[in-house]
């Protein structure tokens, strides 16, 4: 057998084995979706949104700084 020929062998298995495992997989997937039976929808929750309340400003009266007295 050539080089080339067994390459050629090689990447047909490769395919051929992919094919089959894909399928595999994909009957494995549909036994356990009839195990399950049939899918159930969950009913959406629309969640109310909270308004954010204005916060009033309360003003602050500034303080004056009291120079030290200088004692003598």
């Amino acid at each position: 057998m050539s080089h080339s020929s067994s390459l050629k062998a090689r990447r047909q298995r490769q395919k051929t084995r992919k094919l089959l495992d894909v399928e595999a997989k994909q009957a494995k997937r549909l036994a356990k979706q009839a195990l399950a039976g049939p899918a159930v929808k969950k009913e959406k929750v629309k969640k109310e949104k909270v308004k954010k309340e204005k916060v009033e400003k309360v003003e602050t009266e500034k303080v004056k700084k009291v120079k030290k007295a200088k004692e003598a």
